[in-house]
C-alpha cells in the first residue's frame, strides 16, 4: 500500500509551516537592525535583514500589490485542490504542504508589511538572502520531484 495524507494532515502541515515562517521572522526583526548580520554557522550561515518588496532573486521589485494577489491566488488554488482530493499521495502531499505554507507565508508579510522580511545569508557565495517560506517553496520543488520520480518508477514496474 502507498504511504497517503489526509488534506487534514495536509493542511496541518502547511498551517504549521506558516507559523514557523512568521514567528522566525518576528524574532529577526526584533533582534536584528538592518544590514546588521550576524554570524550562525561561521563562513556559512549568518543572520541579515532586508525587507523584499519583489519576489525571489528580487525580480518583480515593488510589485508589492501584484505579488501579494499571485500569492492569494496560488494559496486558494493549493487549498482547493487539497480539499477536492481528500487523500494526496504523500510526496505529493509534502509537496502541496510546503508550497501552500511558503506562499502564504510571503503572502502574510506582503499583505501585512508591503515587504517580504528575509533574514538567512549564505556566507562563501553571493547569493540573495531568504527566509523559512524561500525554504518551504524549494523544497516543496523536491517533494514535486521525488513524487514524479517514485510514481514514474512504479509505474515501469507494473
Amino acid at each position: 500500500m502507498k504511504r497517503a495524507l489526509p488534506r487534514r494532515s495536509t493542511l496541518l502541515i502547511a498551517l504549521v509551516i506558516v507559523m514557523m515562517d512568521q514567528l522566525s521572522k518576528a524574532a529577526a526583526s526584533s533582534a536584528l537592525q538592518g544590514g546588521q548580520s550576524l554570524p550562525v554557522l561561521p563562513h556559512l550561515l549568518s543572520l541579515q535583514l532586508v525587507h523584499n518588496t519583489g519576489a525571489a532573486f528580487s525580480v518583480l521589485q515593488n510589485s508589492t500589490a501584484l505579488l501579494g494577489l499571485l500569492s492569494f491566488g496560488v494559496g486558494i488554488g493549493l487549498i482547493l485542490w487539497i480539499w477536492r482530493e481528500r487523500v494526496l499521495p504523500f510526496w505529493q502531499a509534502l509537496a502541496a504542504a510546503a508550497l501552500l505554507g511558503g506562499t502564504l507565508g510571503n503572502g502574510l508579510d506582503r499583505w501585512r508589511l508591503g515587504h517580504v522580511v528575509d533574514f538567512l545569508a549564505l556566507q562563501p557565495i553571493d547569493f540573495p538572502i531568504f527566509n523559512g517560506a524561500d525554504v518551504a517553496i524549494n523544497l516543496a520543488v523536491l517533494c514535486f520531484a521525488i513524487d514524479l520520480i517514485t510514481r514514474r518508477g512504479d509505474s515501469s514496474r507494473g
